[in-house]
């Protein structure tokens, strides 16, 4: 489109010099304000009361900020009362009142020091933008109590007349509740989750709700959440995946109550199959408030799913030679009658399992009743209402990597050769590497749910298994996912997944500078932000590397990661003075949370400090707002030199 044209589609919007002159005014103030703060979060792994607890605290910038507001004047036990009242205004609520005998009083306090909170947290913002955040409910209110009257003479009175009314029409709660949910609205500008929303925690689909409801935010997908858009999509050896994950973690509940997945005729091949089957290589943990039964059941559903999911890979290999995987194709590796097992070159004993599904000289094939079960299994994800919907959302919101105010953001790595150089990759027969590479998977990813093409729908919704758990994925980013390896062989050699090459190299700033260039964000304060690979706090590992150009924020959030981590996940804060990076202590409760005033930052440490404070002209969206005005102001010359009419 010409400039002529364009000015003219514009002047819809702007019909003379008045209006347009009142949006560059509007525009230019907005520039000035600080950027708002930006909150990572990594590696989530379905543990909704921790990470739904950290999305409330804004990784202690909630904290901060009453520290910023009262300073010295209140006690630490009152900052930590109003922190949990921010966090929990309902429960908070309900447990001062069983405690307190002057409610009034303490409504009248607790009203002023939110809206001193709410004061200076809104301080950053335009009031437009405010006013859109505000429960409209009390919209009216709060812009009362929050915005300073120059023109009121007796202000103390002025306040205390609004809040004494609050007090007696009996609004006091639902007003503290409203400033509550204001303050976390207001803390928090922008979320970023770098991936791995779903598998090993009970409640993904919690958490994917939760995001639903956020005000701001983007996903880089994790290699976990593309499994769950694989099954969502259909793909058997996603599905496989996702079901023998979840079983394998004592969550059946959120497959058939979450999302009405019906496993029971997978429980009933399982108990067909294996009656007499001890599957002592088949433990499922979490199960501990179950039955013995149930426990068995839970054991003989996992090997039947785990025999399921190798065949259905093992065709996927066969059936894709550009995959470059044949040496994953280990059932062709079984001396059955030696009970041995090839892996790696290496010949391993085999655990003692019988396998009366695998046919020794087809040993990929699946019997006519697995079949039947992966059709059945294939048509309940893809009419899941509820899992389509949560599909949809990563789709919408999300995607692989994003550059994003000068940070690149992604959940695992980039392919590296063992030189430091980007590493080719096949992808259906043509070579790629970095930003390329993830491209293409990105668009073969929508390709499985948009394409009209039914090749091509097919080619999208197979390559989610390939960032799943290929060594050329970027996503996955290990020599192999030792799925059969752990239960068919005992010895832990067997069974050891070696990490890409960037691991290593990312110490390199050279390499670190590369990559920011091969994606465009070679600035001077860009940063590297991913997760994926828990980093061992334990052992002395650190989550910033090369000099603080590379930040690691994947701590263990999951609870089987926590031993190993030594804390319970990192969590990453940019505003406009710097970033911070939180480390938190495993999360209880929200119930021990309320009662105790307990919170789960273990210690915050400044990563990067701003030579000068940040504004929004310094960010991607002050760009584009630095753009629209420079195109309003050619409308204005448009307008004053008589190439458009004004339309008053």
């Amino acid at each position: 489109m010409d400039e002529s044209r364009y000015l003219k589609c514009l002047s819809e919007l702007f019909p003379d010099v008045a209006s347009a002159s009142q949006e560059i005014i509007n525009l230019q103030s907005i520039l000035n304000l600080p950027k708002g703060t930006e909150h990572y979060i990594s590696d989530i792994h379905g543990e909704y009361e921790a990470f739904s607890h950290v999305l409330k605290n804004g990784s202690g910038a909630v904290r901060k900020k009453i520290d910023d507001v009262f300073g010295h004047t209140l006690s630490i036990a009152d900052k930590k009362a109003l922190a949990t009242l921010i966090y929990y205004p309902k429960d908070k609520l309900r447990d001062v009142k069983a405690k307190c005998e002057d409610m009034d009083n303490w409504y009248h306090i607790t009203i002023y020091r939110l809206i001193d909170v709410c004061r200076v947290t809104g301080s950053k913002y335009t009031r437009s933008k405010l006013r859109k955040a505000m429960p409209p409910k009390y919209a009216y209110v709060i812009e009362e109590l929050i915005t300073e009257k120059a023109e009121v003479l007796n202000k103390e009175n002025y306040y205390d007349a609004i809040v004494n009314t609050i007090i007696e029409i009996g609004q006091a709660e639902p007003m503290i509740i409203a400033l509550c949910n204001l303050i976390q609205r207001l803390v928090i500008d922008h979320l970023h989750v770098i991936g791995d929303i779903f598998d090993r925690g009970p409640a993904p689909d919690r958490i994917m709700d939760a995001l639903m409801e956020y005000h701001s935010l983007d996903i880089q997908w994790g290699n976990h959440d593309i499994e769950w858009l694989g099954a969502a999509a259909g793909q058997p050896a996603c599905i496989a995946n996702v079901i023998r994950n979840t079983v394998s973690y004592g969550n059946l509940d959120l497959l058939e109550d979450a999302y009405g997945i019906n496993l029971l005729p997978l429980a009933s091949f399982a108990m067909n199959t294996y009656r007499k089957d001890p599957c002592e290589h088949y433990k499922v943990v979490g199960l501990d408030d179950k039955s013995e039964y149930e426990k068995h059941l839970a054991e003989k559903m996992l090997k039947s799913i785990a025999v399921i999911q190798i065949k259905l890979e093992g065709q996927l290999i066969m059936e894709n030679p550009w995959l470059n995987m044949e040496s994953r194709l280990l059932l062709k590796n079984i001396d059955w009658d030696r009970m041995k097992i090839t892996v790696d070159g290496v010949e391993y004993d085999m655990c003692k399992e019988d396998y009366p599904t695998i046919d020794r000289e087809d040993p990929y094939k699946l019997t006519k009743q697995e079949l039947n079960l992966v059709n059945h299994l294939k048509n309940t994800f893809l009419h899941c209402e509820r899992l389509q919907k949560h599909a949809n959302f990563l789709l919408n919101k999300g995607g692989i990597y994003k550059v994003y105010n000068h940070n690149l953001l992604y959940h695992g790595c980039v392919p590296l050769n063992e030189d430091g150089t980007l590493r080719e990759v096949n992808v259906y027969g043509k070579m790629y590497k970095g930003k390329a590479l993830y491209d293409i998977l990105e668009e073969y990813v929508r390709k499985a749910f948009f394409a009209v093409d039914e090749e091509e729908k097919e080619k999208g919704r197979n390559i989610m298994w390939f960032i799943w758990c290929s060594p050329n994925s970027p996503l996955f980013g290990k020599s192999k996912m030792a799925v059969l390896e752990k239960y068919f062989v005992e010895e832990k050699a067997a069974k050891v997944e070696k990490k890409d090459h960037y691991y290593t190299l990312l110490e390199k700033p050279e390499v670190a500078e590369m990559i920011l260039k091969e994606f465009g964000a070679d600035f001077e304060d860009a940063h590297i932000i991913n997760g994926h690979v828990p980093v061992h706090l334990k052992e002395g590992e650190n989550p910033v590397r090369c000099g603080g150009k590379v930040i690691i924020i994947d701590g263990g959030f999951a609870k089987p990661y926590q031993k190993v981590t030594g804390i319970a996940g990192y969590t990453l804060i940019y505003n406009s003075y710097g970033m911070s990076l939180a480390a938190h202590e495993p999360f209880v409760s929200p119930a021990e949370a309320v009662k105790k005033d307990i919170d789960i930052i273990s210690n915050r440490e400044i990563i990067y400090q701003a030579r000068n404070r940040q504004l929004i002209k310094d960010t991607d969206n002050g760009r584009e707002i630095q753009i629209r005005i420079d195109e309003l102001k050619l409308l204005l010359e448009a307008y004053r030199n008589g190439k458009l009419k004004e339309k008053r």
